[in-house]
């Protein structure tokens, strides 16, 4: 049993080591980079809007199927 702490805080120490190391080296990289940040902006934004285009009119759908399944089915669709 005495063994067992030596073991954990070794390999502990090897974990976190790793981590940091690649953790540190990853963001020096990002610091090397020097890419147009307003293109990448740009694109970035452009993205977003595609999915929120996409997400608003799937919803619609969702919401004219919905509609047109319960008037097919001659549910009461009044408000109360």
């Amino acid at each position: 049993m005495d063994w067992f702490p030596i073991v954990a805080v070794t390999f502990k120490v090897l974990v976190l080591g790793t981590g940091m190391f690649f953790a540190i080296k990853w963001h020096y990289d990002q610091g090397e980079k020097q890419k147009d940040k307003e293109q990448e902006k740009r694109a970035v934004l452009r993205a977003a809007g595609k999915v929120a285009a996409i997400f608003v009119l799937s919803l619609l759908a969702l919401g004219l199927v919905t509609y047109l399944l319960l008037s097919r089915l001659s549910l009461d669709l009044r408000l109360p």
